[in-house]
């Protein structure tokens, strides 16, 4: 009876040992399933993530490439601006050398064998140039300005055609439009241009750390040009560098 007792309870330890491992199997099968689903649930972010990813990128993409071709059709319409400029100086240049009408008082204005005036205006050379140097394309501008200047060396704007060309060299090479302020003075010394031109020198010397060099100049525009709107910048430039 004992032995059989013993036998009970050893099957009845078994059950127990049986329901707590099958209980385990299935917590640790529940946990299982809650990673996997966790995984999976992530997986599914990180998926819709890529797809907005591939998205955005697709769109960046496609604005770079619409920007891309905004840029080329500004540069080609820049390009062919610069080309029919260019051909119409050359098509001015390949003309008869052009002579001085001076029985009608045209003073400047080149007239062809005929009589007739040859190629464009004056006015409209310099207009051309002008917008060219208003638009920043300084070469472009350069061209138009050295041909008016060739072209018609005594029209009334002359002083502010090489006064420009000056102005768009200062900042490329100082030195060069440096150079091109002293012809203003020296060509033009009547001019409005000219003690701009002065004040410029001034202030490109005074770019250069050049102290003395720079009064001169403002002391200068002071002397030869006192009522000259740039006299009283050149009374304050003095001021401030100390006489």
């Amino acid at each position: 009876k004992g032995d059989v007792r013993r036998v009970e309870l050893q099957v009845e330890a078994l059950r127990v040992e049986r329901a707590r491992a099958d209980s385990q199997h299935v917590l640790a099968v529940d946990s299982v399933r809650t990673l996997l689903a966790a995984v999976q649930e992530r997986l599914a972010a990180q998926q819709a993530y890529l797809v907005q990813l591939r998205g955005d990128v697709k769109t960046d993409l496609l604005a770079v490439q619409q920007q891309l071709v905004s840029v080329q059709e500004l540069t080609g319409q820049s390009q062919q601006r610069l080309t029919e400029l260019r051909g119409r100086l050359e098509e001015q240049a390949r003309q008869p050398v052009p002579v001085l009408d001076t029985s009608r008082g045209g003073a400047g204005v080149p007239v062809g064998p005929s009589g007739n005036p040859a190629g464009p205006g004056p006015e409209q050379m310099y207009d051309l140039a002008y917008q060219q140097y208003r638009a920043s394309r300084y070469g472009t501008a350069r061209l138009g300005f050295r041909e008016f200047l060739r072209l018609f060396p005594t029209n009334e704007r002359a002083p502010d055609a090489l006064y420009f060309i000056g102005e768009s060299l200062a900042g490329e090479n100082a030195d060069s439009a440096a150079a091109v302020y002293q012809q203003v003075v020296k060509t033009y010394p009547t001019s409005p241009r000219a003690p701009a031109a002065l004040y410029k020198l001034g202030f490109l010397a005074e770019q250069r750390g050049n102290k003395a060099g720079a009064r001169t100049y403002y002391a200068r525009v002071i002397a030869d040009y006192p009522r000259a709107p740039e006299a009283n910048l050149a009374r304050d430039k003095l001021q401030r560098l100390g006489r």
